[in-house]
């Protein structure tokens, strides 16, 4: 069994990833086992993405128009986790706009 599990958690809305994010602790909370450990959620850099487009096709060549694609992440760390909190785990179902990348 692995001493530590490590979750990304990825998302265009920040609501989501905290409200999985929540899911998540409150699951491995409920377990009530004292020798899992729990560190996070940790929020990570948001990264940013700027699209620039132009307003026209041909004339007005300076008026163009921004648009910001923003990625929020978060990372939580268990350490030393139990097949029970392991189950757990996999029958947690999280919302679709939240992409989930677990390291054991």
């Amino acid at each position: 069994m692995a001493e530590k599990i490590r979750i990304k958690l990825k998302s265009f809305d920040h609501n989501l990833v905290d409200k999985s994010a929540e899911k998540i602790v409150h699951t491995i909370k409920a377990d009530k086992d004292d020798k899992v450990v729990l560190v996070g959620p940790i929020p990570l850099p948001t990264h940013k993405k700027i699209f620039t487009v132009n307003r026209s096709t041909f004339v007005n060549k300076k008026s163009r128009e921004q648009f910001e694609l923003s990625t929020y992440k978060r990372l939580l760390d268990i350490y030393g986790p139990t097949s029970k909190t392991i189950d757990a785990l996999m029958r947690l179902e999280l919302p679709s706009g939240v992409e989930v990348e677990i390291k054991a």
